[in-house]
């Protein structure tokens, strides 16, 4: 009997390793390493391509910046794998794996990371394993997938928790009241110049983590982009999901997406917080979300995600 159950777990496990491979992507000048998951069974699957959000959060949305990992995206794939949908999750350049040498924080650009993410669509439309390409992207990484699914013409888009304004407005919003008058006016001085494309030099003291040299490129750069008119552009059926526990981006940011595409599907979990985690209100769970992995992700998101991707044309 024991070495029946031996034998079983050892099934199991090989059968988990075979579902999962490693998989990379050369977009000129380095390569960007990820993870493929495909469910049981054969013939084609729906795949997910699933992007994470900002900073330094990589593939399983984890961030070193946090307390510690709450392995967000890595239980999404896991779960789609339980319903059928095969998914590929990657580490953006600079992060995890695909931290190379070549690539300097003053060097990122969003339109790298949005021409990142169409090389991966492209590639995972070419691959005859594939009956459905459909990009998921969280928080910053909702706005990359809006962008990268008109390039590559997915066949649905999925809007996790993302912003429905632009940076300039919701840093506006965030830092509103939290700042001294004075270091107010020089957040609106900054913001200003980083909009006209021009880098600022002397950022106060109290600043320098939002502002320091080496990320104002790439804030430049994020400033070009209007959400709303991302998702007003998709022709594709879309799906946007929001939290209302979440402490990062508020529900309203989804209902300004809703409101610039009409024709997308909108659904709004009770007790979401922002890492796709069920915390309600309570402040201890939301705090201890952000740095174990011991909370699931909600069990609604994967229902409304699971069945928009098996079936997007249900999001018209």
């Amino acid at each position: 009997m024991r070495f029946k159950l031996l034998l079983s777990l050892l099934m199991l496990s090989v059968s988990a390793h075979a579902a999962q491979r490693p998989v990379s992507l050369d977009v000129g000048g380095g390569t960007l390493y990820g993870t493929e998951l495909l469910p049981d069974g054969g013939g084609k699957f729906p795949v997910v391509l699933l992007h994470a959000g900002s900073g330094p959060t990589d593939r399983d949305g984890n961030n070193k910046l946090l307390p510690g990992p709450n392995d967000s995206l890595r239980m999404v794939a896991e779960a789609l794998a339980q319903r059928g949908i095969a998914s590929v999750r990657y580490d953006k350049r600079a992060i995890g794996a695909s931290a190379l040498p070549v690539w300097k924080e003053q060097d990122l650009r969003l339109d790298d990371y949005i021409g990142d993410a169409t090389a991966w669509l492209r590639k995972l439309r070419a691959d005859p394993r594939f009956s459905r390409v459909v990009m998921a992207g969280h928080s910053e990484g909702a706005q990359i997938a809006a962008e990268a699914c008109r390039q590559a013409a997915t066949d649905a888009c999925v809007l996790i928790a993302g912003a429905g304004h632009p940076l300039d407005d919701i840093l506006r919003d965030q830092l509103k009241g939290k700042l001294p008058p004075e270091l107010e006016a020089q957040n609106e001085r900054i913001l200003v110049a980083l909009k006209q494309g021009k880098t600022v030099d002397d950022v106060p003291p109290g600043l320098m983590m939002l502002y320091h040299p080496s990320v104002q490129p790439y804030l430049i750069s994020s400033l070009k982009h209007d959400p709303r008119a991302a998702v007003a552009a998709l022709t594709m059926p879309v799906l946007i999901l929001q939290g209302t526990s979440d402490i990062q981006v508020q529900a309203s940011e989804a209902q300004a997406l809703a409101a610039a595409a009409p024709r997308a599907r909108l659904v709004v979990v009770e007790g979401m917080n922002h890492l796709l985690k069920m915390v309600g209100d309570d402040e201890a769970k939301q705090k201890k979300s952000y740095g174990s992995p011991e909370f699931p992700v909600a069990p609604q998101l994967i229902d409304a995600l699971s069945s928009f991707v098996k079936a997007p044309s249900a999001g018209k």
